[in-house]
């Protein structure tokens, strides 16, 4: 990501951003016109990026992540969205992720995570 600033994420990414930042605001931690802020930054960010789109082999490889790691549904998808971008070739792909299971996980696959700790 630092040489090649694409970024591919998976098809339910921006719905998955758009409940973090509508439970900010439920909590208190972002007034409503910091929810739409945060929404208007996405929408632009999301006219960049590169989509995953679901399909048979994204399922069957979620099916596969949810035998071997302790990931929910979500997660599974998301990472299988990464490896199918990848090629199912991870090494020296960079997956950028906060979630500690997740993280473990797609290292265990084979990704470079950033940022490097949490």
């Amino acid at each position: 990501m630092r040489k090649d600033h694409a970024i591919a994420v998976w098809w339910g990414s921006f719905i998955e951003c758009c409940s973090a930042f509508a439970r900010l605001r439920r909590k208190g931690f972002l007034k409503p016109e910091e929810e739409d802020g945060v929404r208007h930054l996405l929408t632009l960010l999301s006219d960049t990026w590169t989509e995953i789109e679901p399909g048979e082999d994204i399922r069957d490889i979620a099916g596969r992540l949810l035998m071997l790691h302790p990931l929910r549904a979500a997660d599974a998808l998301q990472l299988s969205a990464a490896l199918v971008w990848a090629g199912k070739r991870p090494k020296g792909h960079y997956f950028v992720c906060l979630d500690s299971k997740l993280r473990d996980a797609a290292r265990k696959e084979g990704f470079t995570l950033l940022p490097a700790q949490i």
